[in-house]
């Protein structure tokens, strides 16, 4: 890994230390920095019931974000009745808040400590694949233990390459990047060469792929997503061809009653790529759903995955007070230049 410094496409250069970290207005990021990294002190089933209540206090006080968990379960799980489906989103909050507070750990836990909390499934599939020195391309859906099972995997299993996208506060940017890449992985950025990723991932190095966000409809296809039209970046495909790489689906679960976390490899994918965009998006998208059939509870609900719609297509979500206000603003705008 010494040497992804001077790799095009690894984005490894320094972290960028801004002026601005220690600026008052950044004391509160800094604060909650510093209550993430004490709760990583804790017994893990400690954390699993803070989380818990966590959780329901933000199924309270998150109107927004249950409306957009409550609308994808209906689209999503439509053989649930209404009770069942309150059922689900009541527990999917308290998973949400168990993510959150271990995020310390993934900033913060040792080799040692991470191998007592997190256990690996499966791991013969990825382990022949790099034993046989094949390239590994991770898909790793957006589930709640994503984050503390990305850090488990490089510090248990192998240093790898991740997509990285800046978070806006710069204090929570610094950390995240500190944790993400403090077993040896390497962030990679959008605006990266392509073929720099590519050398890096023939090199040896797995590449943490994570499909599953809206792109938007300058980067995405539309192709099925537990039946509904979803947009979705269609690049899985191309990088195992350009790469050779295996393709190997990787899941995060939170285990029940604080227990710990699971780290799941399933068999690399067979015959793919096929060489078809669409058909190999599609494909993708139903290996998620397989997954997110065994525990609904865990996927990422929260997430507004259905934003970008096909032309003509309804909107999926209400739109909240803030949006419906900032619209108003802009059409007045509009209606006075004219």
């Amino acid at each position: 890994m010494s040497s992804a410094s001077n790799a095009p496409g690894s984005s490894s250069r320094p972290v960028p230390r801004s002026r601005g970290l220690a600026a008052p207005q950044q004391w509160p990021a800094w604060l909650a920095v510093g209550v993430f990294s004490l709760l990583a002190l804790l017994p893990f089933r400690v954390l699993w019931a803070l989380g818990q209540a966590l959780g329901r206090l933000g199924w309270l006080v998150l109107p927004g974000r249950r409306a957009v968990a409550r609308a994808n379960l209906a689209l999503c799980q439509p053989q649930l009745d209404d009770r069942a489906r309150s059922r689900l989103l009541r527990e999917h909050f308290g998973w949400l808040g168990v993510a959150a507070v271990c995020q310390g750990l993934s900033w913060h836990a040792g080799r040692r400590r991470l191998a007592r909390i997190v256990r690996i499934a499966n791991r013969e599939h990825i382990d022949a694949c790099l034993g046989a020195g094949r390239p590994v391309i991770v898909l790793v859906p957006h589930f709640v233990g994503l984050e503390l099972g990305g850090t488990a995997f490089t510090a248990l299993v192998h240093p790898g390459m991740y997509m990285y996208q800046r978070i806006r506060n710069p204090v929570f940017d610094a950390q995240v990047r500190q944790g993400r890449t403090r077993f040896g992985s390497v962030p990679v950025e959008r605006s990266d060469d392509l073929r720099g990723l590519i050398r890096r991932i023939r090199g040896g190095v797995p590449f943490f792929y994570l499909p599953d966000q809206d792109p938007g409809r300058r980067r995405g296809i539309f192709v099925p997503f537990c039946g509904v039209a979803a947009a979705t970046v269609p690049t899985l495909g191309r990088l195992a061809r350009l790469s050779g790489a295996a393709v190997i689906p990787t899941f995060a679960r939170f285990l029940p009653r604080g227990e710990g976390l699971e780290l799941c490899f399933d068999p690399p994918l067979a015959d793919f790529p096929s060489g078809n965009e669409a058909a190999d998006t599609a494909r993708m998208n139903r290996v998620i759903e397989a997954r997110l059939a065994a525990m609904p509870a865990q996927y990422f609900w929260v997430h507004r995955r259905f934003k970008t719609r096909p032309a003509g297509a309804p909107p999926i979500y209400p739109v909240s007070r803030r949006r419906a206000r900032r619209r108003r603003a802009r059409a007045g705008a509009d209606s006075l230049g004219t």
